[in-house]
């Protein structure tokens, strides 16, 4: 039986979730991705990290859709036994996102419950899913984002989605705390991901607002925000349990 400690994250084969993952992994803490449709990304991250030294896997999972979780968990605990001899993990991060501007006076009844699936729902019955397969003293690290401090026209049901999670969060540390399991958030800034690729390339003034309003005085980049998520997987971070960690270089002093 492997003696390491195990990361999940959802939503790996890109972006911040990638950076996570190699990020994680150079902690000496194997890690087992999760991918929505793009197998080859996924594959590729797992190459990445057994090339630094660490056992990986990906797994297909579509974190907007509840109904499949029972068939996922089934495939994670088998995983799990024949690669690393256990049937439980360490560390989950709720990683897996959907971007989608949404003006509150335009958003959509679909674009809403897009959101909601994936940001809130998902997020929530994943974890509860999951939760007898978290080891005792493991960590759960959700992602929120600095739209709910600060408010920026045009994510009114996104940053509220996120909102919800900063209130769930609070609830998985107060209930789970008996088994030693601590449930932080970490809420990154604007970051120049494929994710908000869209927006920085329609609104060509962006990168220069952003800059002009962050105390750091530019946009973040994913290699801002995957070590914070890797630190509160270490033992550095036992203690730190309920708290919203915002990674924002300083937006909006």
């Amino acid at each position: 039986m492997s003696t390491n400690k195990i990361a999940l994250i959802t939503g790996g084969s890109r972006g911040l979730g990638k950076n996570a993952a190699l990020k994680v992994a150079s902690k000496g803490i194997d890690v087992i991705i999760t991918y929505r449709s793009k197998k080859e990304e996924a594959e590729e991250v797992v190459n990445q990290i057994q090339a630094a030294g660490q056992t990986a896997a990906a797994l297909q999972l579509d974190t907007g859709k509840a109904s499949p979780f029972a068939g996922f968990k089934d495939q994670l605990v088998k995983t799990l036994h024949d690669t690393w001899g256990r049937d439980s993990f360490d560390f989950l991060v709720n990683n897996a996102g959907i971007d989608a501007a949404s003006p509150f006076a335009q958003t959509t009844e679909e674009d809403f419950d897009n959101l909601f699936n994936v940001h809130f729902k998902g997020v929530y019955f994943l974890t509860q899913t999951l939760l007898n397969n978290i080891a005792d003293g493991g960590r759960i690290i959700n992602l929120s984002t600095g739209l709910t401090r600060f408010a920026t026209p045009g994510y009114a049901a996104y940053a509220s989605m996120k909102g919800a999670i900063e209130v769930f969060t609070k609830y998985l540390a107060k209930e789970l705390g008996s088994r030693g399991i601590a449930a932080n958030m970490v809420a990154p800034g604007i970051v120049e991901t494929d994710f908000t690729k869209k927006a920085f390339d329609s609104h060509p003034q962006m990168h220069e607002f952003i800059s002009s309003i962050t105390a750091l005085g530019r946009p973040g980049v994913p290699d801002d925000i995957g070590g914070v998520i890797a630190f509160l997987c270490t033992e550095d971070a036992r203690w730190i349990n309920a708290q919203r960690i915002e990674a924002s270089g300083g937006m909006f002093l």
